[in-house]
């Protein structure tokens, strides 16, 4: 665990330059605006440790899987997020001296992510040889108003004597993914032109053939206003240039402007990539830089209108919400169906930047609270279009009529997962699918989803999980076997207690929603019913015997529903027993070790009680998070979001607390030593979770919201918006209790404390804490 940033509510702050941090601070800095992202690389050149990082969204490419030996039914290539081209270079040359952080003497370094306004800004001093002191402040952000651009302003004071400054803006398109496969490259150039001021790179990918044209436009201005020299034009493969000559004087501030454009063949014709480019460039160009940094912090502010959590009293836990809330906010803006949340998003390469059933079980939550219902139907509809693809790849391991099984990891909806024990068997993925359908139809009520996409998802899934099951003859019931559950650090199990009960709550749920289409719209339901040649009563038949029948590992003695069979035979050792040294285990354990330990990396059993909360009483919630909590590693950064959820329920406020430090500080103070190759993106809507269904306690039944909230111990309040169903609902929680304001034109009826509250209309609403019996309207 790491502790160098400085807590602050509204800005990640790097005091000092360490370079064996900085692979970590080049993702903690990203930026992005849903269309593209860029590491925290720096603009001017860096020897030193670096994970060169700018990514187009939509644009992959299919690496050739890398195996041992080939299995029937392996993916032939894992799609990967490419590392595109590097538009933030700037050159700078000072006299002969390159200028390079990891070839000279730092005096002063801060990096500040201003997260109020969507900027990063990065401030030096060096020293070169003979004591000759320079100093830079550099300011840059992806524009979430004209969102295929990119401007930094890059500001360099010679600070005690007079040179001639060379300074050469780039685009360098010769780059290359470290996670390549076999070290290939991934992109073939097009065309490039380089003008006085501006340049363009025209870049395709292999195989897949998608075009990006990046181009880029500069301005240098010095404090007397001097004009730019002519540039001397520069090019060679994949990468274009202009190099400018300045003499500066000894305290003269020299401004770099410079504005970039990624536009990919995904939103425009391949052949007017190059002229669009010239256009958006000029237009981001005319406005200038501080117009653009005006409206960027505009777009923010309404941003963080409809997203912000406050927290009082605690800068800490403050700035950590805000860290993964704006993150999530220039990751994914729900505009575009063909479009997810990869679990790194822009910062990084790890995961390949494809689609995970992270987005279904962590991110739909918040997205549904924080904006328009048509983003998480996005999410789903995406999913839908992806159908066809998820019933080949059953068909591939040798199901039929019409199974579907979601891949582990997409890109266009086919698996290119490559790991056997989770490409083949971690296939609760299908669960998450389906409940999301479930999540979105409870929080937004739109039961029409059914009828025009979601029945046809469910029953190709419950189709799967009919197969997938069989029947035991010596138990008389249905078994799954060789089985990976969300704890990967268990394979090929048998009887995974948490897959084997969200396959039989897909069934149900696949059940009711047949009965709701059938009545509310016959003729869209016999169209379905014939087109997926559907057998009514014999396939509901089945689903129904195998959900009366299905078998689920438990001990009786200890009150709880097991990992899987044989859990218990495991040498009972808890995480406390661990030595430090041995932290993280997937990094000083073998994998037999791993694979034969107690240890769990997410809890299978917690995940399910957290997402079919309403099927277990309390009592059963708490024995099952006693005994399992503490044999969690929490290694996967889905975990700790729920443990922070279920301790809050359980009334356990200082494990809840403790958990959402973990999971809202985890890559701000690198908790799984693992942050250099990104950030953990779908994660970080956990965080969001546990303050919202955690500390809050919301919940959607009957129809309506609910809240059971507490305050931790160290925060004074805490605040939020909530979009439900046509209202806007501020909740904000103190040691009082509980101030509901209606901020739309829509009545809300809310539950606090199992009480129902009329909210009206632009209307305030105070609820005494559960122990007092006063409430007061306003």
């Amino acid at each position: 665990m790491k502790n160098y940033i400085v807590e602050d509510e509204w800005n990640i702050i790097e005091s000092g330059f360490d370079p064996h941090l900085n692979k970590i601070s080049e993702s903690i800095f990203s930026i992005g605006n849903g269309l593209m992202g860029q590491r925290a690389n720096f603009e001017e050149s860096y020897s030193g440790d670096t994970l060169q990082g700018n990514y187009v969204a939509g644009i992959y490419y299919p690496d050739k899987t890398r195996v041992g030996w080939w299995k029937n039914g392996y993916p032939e290539y894992f799609a990967k997020v490419l590392n595109a081209a590097n538009w933030i270079g700037i050159g700078i040359k000072i006299g002969e001296t390159i200028l390079d952080l990891n070839k000279c003497e730092i005096i002063d370094f801060k990096r500040v992510l201003n997260m109020k306004e969507g900027y990063l800004e990065r401030s030096f001093v060096i020293s070169l040889e003979g004591n000759r002191q320079v100093s830079v402040v550099a300011k840059r952000f992806c524009s979430i108003v004209d969102d295929e651009t990119g401007a930094i302003s890059y500001a360099i004071t010679l600070l005690n004597f007079d040179d001639e400054l060379t300074i050469t803006p780039f685009i360098d398109g010769d780059v290359q993914n470290q996670d390549a496969n076999y070290d290939e490259k991934f992109w073939d150039e097009l065309y490039h032109e380089v003008h006085d001021q501006s340049a363009f790179l025209g870049l395709c990918t292999k195989k897949t053939n998608f075009e990006v044209c990046t181009g880029m436009q500069f301005d240098i201005q010095t404090e007397k206003g001097q004009a730019i020299p002519v540039s001397r034009k520069i090019t060679k493969e994949k990468y274009v240039a202009n190099e400018v000559k300045i003499r500066v004087q000894k305290e003269e501030k020299l401004t770099i402007y410079k504005y970039a454009a990624n536009l990919s063949s995904e939103n425009y014709p391949k052949e007017l990539l190059l002229a669009t480019c010239h256009t958006m460039l000029q237009e981001v160009a005319d406005k200038g830089f501080d117009k653009m940094l005006a409206e960027q912090a505009a777009a923010w502010a309404k941003k963080w209108e409809e997203s912000d959590i406050v927290i009082e009293g605690d800068v800490a836990a403050q700035q950590a919400i805000r860290f993964n809330i704006f993150q999530l906010n220039q990751t994914y803006t729900g505009e575009d169906a063909r479009l997810n949340i990869g679990p790194k998003g822009f910062t990084g390469e790890k995961y390949g930047g494809s689609t995970y059933w992270d987005t279904e079980a962590y991110c739909v939550p918040f997205y549904l609270a924080t904006a328009s219902p048509e983003i998480t139907k996005n999410l789903l509809i995406y999913r839908y279009k992806h159908l066809a693809k998820a019933i080949e790849n059953a068909e591939k391991l040798g199901f039929n009529n019409g199974a579907a099984l979601y891949p582990m990891v997409t890109m266009n909806g086919e698996e290119c997962h490559n790991e056997w024990e989770i490409t083949f068997e971690e296939i609760h993925r299908n669960g998450a699918i389906a409940f999301a359908i479930y999540n979105y139809i409870r929080y937004t009520g739109d039961k029409d989803y059914l009828i025009t996409y979601g029945l046809e998802v469910l029953v190709a899934i419950s189709r799967f999980w009919s197969q997938r099951v069989n029947w035991s003859a010596d138990k008389k019931q249905y078994v799954m076997l060789g089985v990976t559950g969300p704890n990967e650090y268990e394979n090929n199990v048998n009887n995974n207690w948490y897959t084997s009960t969200i396959a039989t709550w897909c069934m149900k749920y696949t059940l009711e929603s047949l009965d709701y289409v059938r009545i509310q719209s016959p003729e869209s339901f016999m169209e379905l019913t014939e087109r997926i040649r559907f057998d009514e009563f014999k396939e509901t038949t089945e689903w129904k015997s195998i959900i009366q029948n299905m078998y689920y590992p438990k001990d009786d003695n200890l009150g709880i529903f097991l990992q899987q069979d044989g859990y218990l035979d495991k040498e009972q050792v808890l995480v406390k027993d661990l030595n430090l040294s041995d932290r993280p285990i997937n990094q000083k354990w073998s994998w037999d070790r791993i694979l034969r330990s107690v240890f769990i990396k997410q809890a299978d059993v917690l995940q399910g009680i957290y997402l079919l909360e309403d099927q277990f009483d309390e009592d059963t919630i708490r024995r099952n998070f006693d005994f399992y909590e503490p044999r969690t590693v929490h290694e996967s950064s889905l975990s700790p979001c729920v443990h922070a959820i279920l301790a809050a329920k359980l009334g356990d406020e200082q494990r809840a607390y403790d958990f959402y430090l973990q999971t809202s500080r985890l890559d701000l103070d690198d908790y799984n030593n693992d942050t250099d190759d990104g950030l953990h993106i779908t994660s970080m809507a956990g965080t969001w979770m546990s303050v919202v269904e955690g500390f809050a306690g919301m919940r959607i039944k009957d129809d309506q919201l609910y809240f059971h909230p507490f305050l931790p111990v160290r925060w004074q309040s805490f605040s939020f918006n909530i979009i439900f169903r046509g209202s806007v609902l501020n909740v904000k929680i103190g040691h009082d209790g509980v101030h509901l304001e209606n901020k739309s034109v829509t009545p809300l009826t809310v539950c606090i404390f199992d009480k129902a509250f009329e909210v009206n209309q632009y209307a305030n609403l105070y609820v005494a804490n559960s122990d007092s019996k006063s409430e007061i309207q306003i």
